[in-house]
């Protein structure tokens, strides 16, 4: 048992660079046993694209960004806009836990006061908000991915992945969430606000003859901390789980696997990438949900007012909604991008060029 929790600990995606090394058995000569050698093995860097699928656009032209950004709308609005019913008990759980005790407890009082009909409060906005989330997520992440790839070089590309799925993709949620902050305002106020208003025409004249534009705006710093490190979570932890999948669970090499079998990998790695993006950022989604809801609040007034333990209220739905979401959200853009015929780059490898300085290669 302890040799397989030694192993799961030597197979920790976030190693360091060396660490990472070490572990792949490429640190140097010395690393493997001497004996015959094997068949080599074709370098891949983190851009390339397997050679025998054609694609309707190369990877990293302008094409390939707009249609990722398209992935992102389809994958992100489609899944949040499905979900709004467990997103508005969940709110409500947040913003009233005395009224709102579980989830169960919560759809059932939901159903007993608004009825069938009121599970959906809010899914205008939803949709709207999430929609322009995802094309900045998504496309950006591209970007930025991309952007830094050619700022490090293809060496330092591969031993650094980790820090560059963190960065890129904190670098594209930086934008995603001032696009979303305006609908994710106003989806809090018909969530959680009863009579406040019905629909996003409501609502939104509204909260702009109340307080003006920071009605919308006025949750977007507490957004960049929930969403910020969950996305970072979400992308980091999704490549590195997708490339140990294939590393030491996936039976053959993933140039082997159809399509269908890919996307399968996918979603498993989306479903537990998803587990951790819930934990990370539920406090403060707790934090959000009740500021949006009250005026003339401030992030540090209602994190002091909540506390350790109400910034945690509604975790567990939130693992439920985060977990099915993220993974759902995966299988959708990796589907997208099946559909259009986008390079899909394998897990990297080590770039040749690295081999030779390692004394790995003739």
């Amino acid at each position: 048992m302890f040799s397989s929790v030694a192993h799961l600990a030597r197979a920790n995606p976030f190693n360091a660079p060396h660490l990472q090394l070490v572990h792949d058995g490429l640190a140097g000569p010395s690393s493997s046993p001497a004996g015959p050698p094997g068949p080599p093995r074709r370098s891949r860097s983190l851009a390339a694209a397997a050679v025998e699928e054609e694609y309707s656009c190369d990877y990293g032209s302008g094409r390939f960004f707009i249609l990722c950004g398209i992935g992102g709308i389809i994958s992100c609005g489609t899944t949040h806009t499905a979900l709004v019913p467990l997103d508005l008990v969940k709110c409500r759980m947040q913003v009233d836990p005395q009224k709102y005790k579980g989830i169960f407890n919560g759809f059932s009082v939901t159903l007993k006061e608004d009825g069938v009909r009121g599970l959906a409060k809010g899914w205008a906005p939803t949709f709207i908000g999430y929609s322009m989330q995802g094309l900045c997520k998504f496309g950006f992440y591209e970007v930025f991915k991309v952007l830094y790839s050619n700022m490090l070089g293809e060496e330092n590309t591969y031993l650094w992945r980790t820090s560059l799925y963190l960065a890129a993709s904190a670098s594209a949620e930086f934008f995603a969430d001032i696009a979303l902050a305006p609908m994710e305002a106003a989806k809090v106020r018909i969530q959680t606000q009863p009579g406040y208003a019905n629909t996003l025409r409501d609502a939104a004249p509204k909260m702009y003859k109340e307080e003006g534009l920071n009605a919308f705006y006025k949750g977007v710093a507490p957004l960049w901390m929930r969403q910020i490190p969950y996305t970072m979570m979400k992308f980091a932890c999704f490549e590195r789980t997708v490339e140990a999948l294939y590393k030491f669970v996936v039976p053959k090499p993933r140039s082997e696997c159809t399509k269908g079998e890919q996307l399968v990998v996918t979603f498993v790695a989306g479903y537990i990438a998803g587990v951790f993006c819930a934990i990370v950022s539920h406090p403060a989604d707790s934090v959000v949900s009740v500021l949006n809801k009250e005026k003339g609040s401030t992030a540090t007034q209602v994190l002091q007012r909540l506390g350790f333990k109400g910034v945690w209220k509604g975790l567990f739905a939130r693992i439920i909604m985060i977990g099915t979401l993220t993974a759902l959200q995966w299988f959708i853009y990796d589907s997208v991008k099946v559909y259009f015929r986008l390079p899909r780059p394998p897990p990297p490898e080590m770039p040749e060029s690295l081999k030779k300085k390692l004394g790995l290669t003739e």
